[in-house]
């Protein structure tokens, strides 16, 4: 792996960057239950596994669910008033609600305290030198949405769907958000997008096909793959050991990987345009 930081203007303080990260990502969707807390810790293991160091936010405060899928239950550590240290999970330094508040207590919050929460996350936590700092952001486009964007310079942002045109309706929405506030859209994946026969070896469309490439095209946004509806990722995700950790050639796995190269790839194209941050190389 070799970085190469282009030169890049100091926003207003607001938006100062997170020292030592030089690609801050995030992951959205316009509606939940399309698999985006999947998509991204197994994308965050993916490109740790090829390489990179790479930490992991969890900014869905009210269904953290990221500490199950990686199978963790530490509580991070406070070295000061004003310091945290992340956990560390497979590989990952990650940071979540889940991880400071016992399982079943219910987050009844109101906007002020989830910017409050997010700015601690991302400027209390020390996260230390990081190639990517994944976040995976709560379905919609609400407050803790609005306080990433005004608070850190975002590199890019994916949008994940299934090809269901409920979902992809909502998709409409996610990409011209991220387009108003001037965040790159990093582009479409497209999950849960057919499922292959145990018994025959063909493919079964479950949820329709194609209309991630569609919508991509439409928006004139990459397409950044197809992950399939495969049991070991559902199993992998309720067992806290994701399909990521086994390599791309684990069942189910292949798609997520090749998933996480493009995601790398359009960020190194991005950066030799000097449109974004450094350049990351994988290999």
């Amino acid at each position: 792996m070799a970085a190469h930081p282009p030169p890049r203007p100091r926003g207003p303080l607001e938006q100062a960057p997170i020292p030592g990260v030089k690609n801050l990502v995030a992951v959205a969707s316009g509606k939940g239950g399309v698999g985006k807390t999947t998509v991204a810790v197994n994308l965050a293991l993916a490109l740790s596994r090829l390489g990179a160091a790479v930490g992991l936010l969890d900014a869905d405060v009210y269904g953290p669910n990221v500490p199950t899928m990686l199978g963790t239950t530490e509580q991070p550590q406070a070295v000061s008033e004003r310091q945290i240290l992340p956990v560390s999970a497979n590989g990952l330094k990650t940071i979540s609600m889940g991880l400071l508040v016992p399982e079943d207590r219910p987050m009844i919050w109101r906007g002020p305290m989830l910017h409050s929460v997010i700015q601690q996350f991302l400027r209390n936590v020390t996260w230390g030198p990081l190639d990517y700092l994944i976040v995976d952001l709560p379905p919609g486009t609400g407050d803790v949405q609005l306080t990433l964007i005004q608070s850190v310079p975002l590199t890019g942002a994916i949008i994940v769907t299934t090809p269901s045109l409920v979902a992809l309706a909502d998709v409409k929405k996610a990409i011209e958000m991220f387009r108003q506030v001037n965040v790159e859209v990093l582009g479409v994946v497209e999950n849960m997008s057919y499922f292959i026969c145990p018994h025959c070896r063909g493919r079964i469309d479950v949820f329709g096909y194609g209309e991630g490439q569609r919508m991509a095209r439409m928006f004139g946004v990459p397409f950044l793959g197809e992950i399939e509806l495969d049991p070991a990722i559902r199993i992998g995700g309720d067992t806290g050991k994701p399909v990521a950790l086994l390599g791309p050639d684990a069942p189910g796995a292949a798609s997520i990987y090749a998933m996480a190269r493009a995601v790398a790839a359009r960020l190194e194209a991005l950066a030799a345009a000097g449109t974004t941050g450094p350049v990351v190389q994988i290999d």
